[in-house]
């Protein structure tokens, strides 16, 4: 086990610069979870770690070894890095069973490639995938084995880029208490990428939420969750309604937005000054359905409402407001008034 640390790394590709001065610190046997859309840059850094693409400016370690340092013009091979590397791309022989797959892997660097087989089908809990062929495998089979693979020659660091892509459904939900338990129980240093923020949180004790090349903000996922720093790190790491408004009160830790007349008050992410635009964002679970008018409420109009399973959702209209809020049971009325907790709102 080691610790991985990324500095200053920025990358370019043909398209431009991939990754803009990204600094990451994987602590020895945590797991980091690197989440954003498609384009963030998150399966680039894991490609850069791994050697298979170059940086042109920063450093990366793990441990005391040095996979790349820019001024120093150290550049370590790929094969050198002896990093566990788990991407969605990687297919298993099909003609081959799963042990024979994994034995056609191990074939450099083990001893004893039974044992080594043996040992890593054990850590996922696979022994009785051995005889399989891939063709017999489930999703969730097809992702236990791709994970042994990247655990065969006992690597330091483990990336593993979108591992749970290729599950669906309740059963994706399943194996991301495994692997959560797996990576706990192995406590190696893992970098791991998703698309999927509560996947991200579920499973790491760090997230990274990339954006267009850049670290929007990193942190454990409770703060990054409950203490966004940005709009984009609010709007992407959960559902939230975007409340526009006049700033008319930005002082200390609190804020106030006019909103068609009337006053909503929150915690304060912006230095604008009063008068200007502003943005209140809440998460929709905050959003409550108030019972009269009252502090930070406002009047609004049913306009549809859904059932979604385990409740219902309801969205509420105003002029061009658009709102949206859960409730236990459907609504019955057409007019309600709906509250923003103050402790719950944003301001940007």
């Amino acid at each position: 086990m080691a610790e991985l640390a990324l500095s200053n790394v920025r990358l370019r590709l043909r398209e431009g610069e991939i990754l803009k001065s990204i600094t990451i610190n994987v602590p020895d046997g945590s797991v980091v979870a690197l989440v954003g859309p498609s384009g963030s840059g998150k399966t680039t850094l894991l490609r850069a770690v791994a050697g298979l693409e170059q940086p042109h400016e920063g450093t990366i370690r793990v441990g005391e070894r040095t996979f790349y340092d820019s001024a120093k013009r150290v550049s370590l091979a790929a094969k050198k890095r002896q990093v566990g590397v788990m991407f969605p791309s990687e297919a298993l022989l099909p003609q081959r069973t799963v042990f024979e797959n994994l034995a056609f892997s191990a074939r450099f660097g083990a001893d004893d490639i039974k044992a080594c087989v043996d040992k890593v089908l054990g850590h996922i809990g696979g022994s009785d995938l051995a005889g399989r062929f891939p063709p017999q495998l489930s999703g969730i089979d097809h992702a236990r084995v791709a994970l042994a693979r990247a655990l065969l020659r006992d690597p330091p660091i483990l990336l593993l880029d979108d591992p749970l892509g290729a599950i669906e459904g309740t059963a994706r939900a399943e194996t991301r208490a495994w692997l959560r338990q797996l990576l706990a129980r192995l406590r190696i240093s893992t970098l791991m990428t998703t698309r999927e923020p509560i996947e991200g949180m579920a499973i790491a004790d760090r997230v990274v939420v990339l954006n267009k090349g850049f670290v929007e903000q990193q942190g454990p996922p409770v703060d990054v969750y409950n203490e966004p720093e940005t709009v984009f790190v609010a709007e992407y790491m959960a559902q939230s309604n975007r409340i526009e408004g006049t700033l008319v009160e930005n002082a200390g830790t609190r804020a106030s937005l006019d909103v068609m007349g009337s006053r909503i008050g929150g915690i304060t992410q912006t230095r604008a000054a009063v008068g200007t635009k502003a943005l209140g964002l809440i998460r929709v679970e905050r959003t409550h359905i108030g019972g009269g008018p009252g502090i930070n409420r406002l009047p609004m109009k049913l306009a549809t409402q859904m059932y979604v399973g385990e409740r219902w959702e309801v969205v509420f209209v105003r002029e061009a407001l658009t709102v949206r809020a859960y409730t236990s049971a459907p609504l019955r009325h057409e007019s309600y008034h709906i509250e923003f907790p103050h402790d719950a709102l944003w301001v940007f």
